[in-house]
């Protein structure tokens, strides 16, 4: 039987290797890994790396489901915990997603950036685009809801729901190294910029 200390010693491995394959992804980029690069950046052997995963594609995999997850499961508890009919609670919503886009930088710049980069990878292995897919849906609702509301005016909602994607890039940029926050005003600062440029192009 698995003792609890062997769990954590386990997860503790895991958030190991995919921190140093985080690293090795963004010098040398994906094609340009290997294996031993990212066993060596954790500091474990190639047979250590192997128990946890079978290939790079799959380490790459386990980092994307790494920050997919927890932006949906942040947005799945404020929408069962809060007054939906508040008239700041898209906008509330939209903030706490977005700090925790700030807690890791380096892994959310590599996330909204790295799909791009992305070949050869089995659907199979894509687990993260579970979440990223239930993210954006969950998104689309509350914005319906938002615009019935016509909180934001005559603002057509495809426009709107690229300008949240703007967002998430852009909220990168926001907060300081002290605290790395961002308030409901940032965020409505950016949403009027990006709504601003989108209807401009």
């Amino acid at each position: 039987m698995v003792s609890p200390r062997q769990i954590e010693e386990k997860e503790l491995r895991k958030k190991r290797i995919l921190s140093g394959a985080l690293e090795v992804f963004h010098d040398h980029g994906i094609e340009g890994s290997t294996m031993d690069e990212i066993a060596s950046k954790a500091g474990f052997g190639k047979a250590t790396l192997y128990y946890y995963f079978s290939s790079k594609e799959e380490v790459f995999c386990a980092i994307m489901e790494k920050g997919w997850k927890p932006l949906w499961e942040e947005l799945q508890t404020i929408i069962h915990s809060q007054d939906s009919d508040n008239d700041e609670f898209f906008i509330d919503a939209l903030c706490k997603v977005a700090n925790i886009i700030l807690k890791d930088k380096n892994l959310y710049r590599f996330l909204f950036t790295a799909p791009k980069a992305i070949t050869n990878i089995s659907e199979d292995l894509q687990s993260w685009r579970i979440y990223q897919n239930k993210l954006y849906d969950s998104l689309r609702i509350l914005l319906e809801q938002s615009i019935s509301k016509n909180q934001f005016g005559n603002t057509d909602s495809e426009i709107l729901f690229k300008a949240i994607g703007g967002l998430f890039h852009g909220v990168l940029f926001l907060g300081n190294e002290d605290n790395n926050q961002v308030s409901r005003n940032d965020i409505k600062n950016l949403l009027e910029q990006f709504l601003k440029s989108t209807k401009e192009v």
